[in-house]
């Protein structure tokens, strides 16, 4: 019976023993599985917020870009409904070279057209605006 006894007294200590070598390696396991996926995550969310904070910065160009074409349109029709009999219309380029003109049908014709051009443009980044993903 001694003998029995010993042998269920070992039998048990090394069933215990494997019991608790297992549960150590399923926790370590556990927990380095753990550790990976907080690591996967923590590097997306570096990804994902430059990528996020990049695409703000062209977001904000594009409103930056309308709110001058805005101003630009305003001051331009400001001239087209103020301007008087006298109107002069001057082009220089790099060299100084100067184009300028009194003609008040041209000078009409110049603003309508870049009016239109500008509208044009305006409609286009107000569509990229709406059509934008974050």
């Amino acid at each position: 019976m001694e003998t029995k006894t010993k042998s269920n007294g070992r039998v048990k200590k090394e069933t215990a023993t494997v019991k608790k070598d297992v549960k150590k390696q399923f926790t370590e396991e556990a927990i380095g599985q753990v550790q990976k996926t907080k690591q996967a995550i923590v590097s997306k969310a570096t990804i994902d917020l430059a990528d996020r904070i990049q695409k703000f910065e062209k977001l904000r160009g594009l409103a930056t870009q309308r709110e001058r074409l805005v101003q630009t349109l305003n001051e331009l029709t400001k001239f087209n409904y103020n301007q008087g009999d006298s109107a002069s219309f001057y082009i220089r380029d790099s060299h100084n070279l100067e184009f300028k003109t009194t003609n008040t049908n041209l000078i009409k014709l110049v603003t309508t057209h870049l009016q239109s051009t500008l509208e044009v443009r305006k409609e286009e980044i107000e569509n990229a605006i709406i059509q934008f993903e974050l």
